[in-house]
């Protein structure tokens, strides 16, 4: 009477419950785990552990089952770094994904030594906590994108910069930032009003972003019309390039404005590259492409401004790029 209460206490369980034997022979099988491997006790009582499931004879569970046999220690497998050690499904004639799992290994006995197994389905609470730590992720992009070009917002640049000054510094390498002004945009938005002012900022933050081609390479909107880029481990020479290729894709938009000169809309920008001597700090940095930004304004707008490092070679000068 007392074994089949116990029997029944097993079954009625909502986890899996295998005991074996010192031989590894399974002498308990509850009810869960017909429901979620589809096997009876029937089929499984007195067989082999292993030969039930092979897959684990060199698992971390099988090690765990031979240091409960053999050695009197009990183990508890994290679901993180074994989430689905046993191939139990939901409906395991339909089921394709494994349940996630965490299993629990105890010896039991003194004399005639067992080893109990304890399986608990996690699948509910994997799930809660992958959403959580999507929704986490969600909020941490949305607080470090601006909210109208979707690139990364002020925030976002004061964070990537004092990382990358801090690593520029640490391993000796270049830094380069531009600071990037959409030219005449009060014009604009004066001519065409404040939403056409917004999809003009969004194409020219859609048009820059793709231009920068190597995934190192960050735009943010730093302020209204203005956008800058922080281009690490880049020199002078370099920087330049990139530059004129922002200038040159927002250019191609070929977006009408009817109060510039040029008749379309266009970008100024001012390029900055560390200097040990010059720079101590990044508010320099972005104090010296701010500088540069509004030389290349006063030089007619439409161009790309930079001063070169004294024992850096100059590139040629191309279109509308250089001092």
């Amino acid at each position: 009477m007392k074994d089949k209460l116990l029997l029944d206490a097993f079954s009625a369980l909502s986890l899996g419950v295998i005991i074996v034997d010192a031989q590894y022979r399974i002498t308990l099988w509850n009810t869960w785990l017909e429901a979620h491997t589809g096997l009876t006790a029937s089929e499984t009582l007195g067989a082999d552990f292993f030969t039930v499931f092979p897959d684990l004879q060199h698992h971390r569970v099988g090690d765990a089952i031979h240091q409960a046999i053999d050695h009197n220690l009990s183990a508890l497998l994290s679901q993180s770094l074994h989430r689905s050690p046993f191939p139990l499904y939901a409906e395991p004639a339909r089921s394709a994904t494994r349940l996630s799992q965490a299993v629990t290994i105890v010896p039991l006995g003194d004399t005639e030594r067992f080893c109990l197994i304890q399986i608990v389905d996690v699948t509910a609470a994997v799930r809660r906590e992958s959403l959580l730590r999507d929704q986490a992720h969600e909020l941490l992009s949305q607080s470090l994108s601006d909210g109208l070009t979707g690139v990364g917002n002020r925030r976002y640049f004061d964070l990537c910069i004092d990382r990358e000054w801090r690593a520029s510094k640490r391993n000796n390498k270049s830094l380069s930032l531009l600071l990037i002004d959409v030219d005449h945009f009060k014009r604009y938005n004066d001519c065409y009003g404040h939403q056409r002012g917004d999809e003009c900022l969004q194409q020219i933050a859609t048009a820059m972003r793709n231009a920068l081609d190597r995934p190192t390479d960050i735009l943010f909107r730093y302020g209204g019309e203005e956008f800058c880029a922080l281009l690490p481990e880049t020199h002078s020479a370099e920087a330049v390039e990139i530059a004129e290729r922002l200038r040159v894709s927002v250019q191609r938009l070929g977006l009408p404005h009817a109060n510039s000169p040029e008749r379309i809309v266009s970008v100024s920008i001012g390029v900055a590259s560390t200097n040990q001597q010059q720079h101590t700090e990044y508010g320099q940095l972005i104090q010296s492409a701010d500088d540069l930004l509004y030389v290349a304004k006063r030089a007619g707008r439409n161009t790309v401004r930079v001063t070169y490092p004294t024992r850096e070679p100059r590139p040629v000068n191309t279109d509308g790029v250089g001092p």
